[in-house]
């Protein structure tokens, strides 16, 4: 049976970035395939973390939504990279300890100097951090400075970038853009019920399909497929295909499906956030990347949006008790406190679902599972499995089979790296202040998030990282990340000797840093005054 329509049951962003993806993989080689959204008008955006990454731009690009429009519509900044505050134990005397996480390669200009950097530091003569040392974003960030100038082409600039906005304007501005350019149908409506069994054969009637189904008590589980949508204004609508973006409701794959949610509450052990918004004065410095301060139980993220700020902390309620967060939230808002009962607090049940797709099903975004706001991995896992899909979507139903194989594994695979990366962060702290980072980085070292994990940094002790210890391209943290993590974090690798040769090579790319931060600091102008310009022009 061929594949004519398909319903996404969700809004927000991974709903219509689904819908964006769809839209334009079929528009060209598959026109006759429709589209239809449907939301509930009662289920508000969560939009929590507001942070992205690199890729973000590409699919962007790719819709045809304009960059101004994202500032415009969205009040947008962009982010650089991620500022680790106190990850690390802090020297005597010191007010704190810092390293960023930045979008732009290390050793930008062709020769790896990440052993130079290392046998400085074992000598004692290399007195800057690792992004310090390699890389001019770095410089570009602390300077608050933008990563283009408004002559540059709408997606490219100097540095490496994402965005921080706002998330439901950001949902909004998808909207339009899958409505009007790819005939997205949009449906606010209730979902009442959905209707399960096993699809055999169909016949297309006006705006449905009329399923043969056996009844549900004698089908499989693996075999069991969505076949018809209940909603409370459009009644019964059948589609071929079906997304759950229903977030962590789960209404399609896991409680209509029974597809298996698996936590990782033993990995990952952030479960509470509690979230708030400031106001941002016109004229205060814009930090041209997300900060995220590390606390006794957990973290601090501080994103900074022209007009206001996104905070929130988030911690093991094990460690630190609700009431607890707040005061500690209270002390780091200081005199920029919200008003009364702006705190938002939110439980994360941390894991994903055992499969992502199942018959004519596949789950975005929360529906499909969620980790913790660090490292900006909601979007970014929902932008990568949203893109996927799209890139080889079923014609038909004698190909859901080995689609669904594929895509389970290759998104599996990504979330194991995201989960890796994640849980690597507390592994590597040496903080030692609190009984939570004691026994997190305890339970982390006999139990590694992943024996892949446990190989790559037992050989990481006595070589640095190279794209050839990573083995797949559906590893959405590559070695540059690891490199940043690692070395900010202070791992300790045995460097590779140098001679005089390789010695004097890495002297001159260094003066190429140099002069690039020199040059850039002049080339780029303020990040809130170039958002200004943007918005204004």
């Amino acid at each position: 049976m061929s594949i004519l329509s398909i319903a996404i049951v969700g809004g927000g962003a991974s709903g219509w970035l689904a819908a964006n993806h769809l839209g334009l993989a079929l528009k060209g080689s598959s026109p006759k395939v429709s589209i239809t959204l449907i939301e509930s008008p009662d289920v508000p955006t969560i939009g929590v973390g507001e942070g992205t990454v690199p890729m973000i731009r590409k699919s962007l690009q790719a819709f045809g939504i304009e960059e101004t429009a994202l500032f415009r519509r969205c009040d947008a900044s962009f982010k650089q990279s991620i500022k680790f505050i106190n990850w690390r134990h802090r020297a005597p005397g010191s007010e704190m300890s810092a390293f960023h996480h930045l979008f732009d390669p290390p050793s930008p200009f062709g020769v790896d100097l990440s052993d130079f950097w290392l046998d400085g530091l074992a000598k004692g003569e290399n007195p800057m951090g690792f992004d310090e040392a390699l890389s001019p974003q770095r410089y570009s960030c602390e300077a608050q400075k933008a990563p283009k100038t408004l002559a540059s082409a709408p997606y490219q600039g100097a540095h490496a970038y994402a965005y921080h906005f706002d998330a439901a304007k950001f949902a909004e501005l998808l909207r339009e853009n899958a409505i009007e350019c790819f005939g997205v149908e949009h449906i606010q409506d209730h979902l009442l019920e959905v209707e399960t069994g096993r699809l055999e054969t169909g016949r297309r009637g006006t705006d449905s399909v009329e399923t043969d189904m056996l009844t549900e008590g004698n089908e499989s589980k693996n075999d069991k497929k969505i076949v018809a949508l209940h909603l409370r204004e459009g009644g019964r609508r059948c589609f071929d295909f079906y997304l759950d973006c229903s977030g962590f409701s789960g209404l399609l794959m896991e409680k209509a499906l029974g597809v298996e949610f698996i936590s990782l509450a033993d990995k990952l052990w952030m479960n509470k956030a509690l979230v708030t918004q400031v106001a941002s004065a016109p004229n205060a410095p814009l930090p041209p990347y997300t900060q995220a301060s590390a606390h006794q139980a957990g973290w601090i993220w501080d994103i900074a949006l022209p007009k206001r700020r996104g905070v929130g902390l988030v911690y093991c309620d094990r460690y630190l008790s609700d009431d607890e967060a707040r005061r500690k939230l209270k002390r780091y808002l200081g005199d920029e406190l919200p008003s009364a009962g702006e705190f938002r607090s939110l439980t994360m049940r941390v894991g994903h679902l055992q499969k992502f797709w199942q018959g004519n099903c596949v789950a975005l975004g929360l529906a499909q599972g969620f980790l913790e706001p660090l490292e900006a991995t909601s979007i970014l896992l929902t932008d990568f499995a949203a893109s996927l899909l799209a890139r080889k979507f079923p014609t038909d139903s004698e190909t859901l089979p080995v689609l669904e194989a594929r895509f389970n594994r290759i998104v599996g695979h990504a979330w194991q790296a995201v989960i890796d990366f994640v849980a690597l962060h507390y592994q590597l702290s040496d903080r030692s202040d609190s009984a939570f980072w004691r026994d997190y980085r305890t339970h982390l070292s006999a139990q590694p998030a992943s024996e892949e994990l446990a190989r790559r940094l037992a050989l990481w002790q006595h070589f640095t990282p190279h794209p050839d210890d990573f083995f797949s391209q559906f590893e959405v943290f590559g070695v540059d990340n690891y490199l940043y993590l690692l070395y900010g974090m202070g791992f300790s690798t045995q460097p590779k000797a140098l001679d005089d040769a390789a010695r004097q090579q890495a002297w001159a790319q260094l003066d190429k840093i140099a002069h690039a931060k020199a040059f850039l600091a002049q080339k780029l102008p303020d990040h809130r005054a170039f958002i200004r310009a943007l918005i204004q022009g």
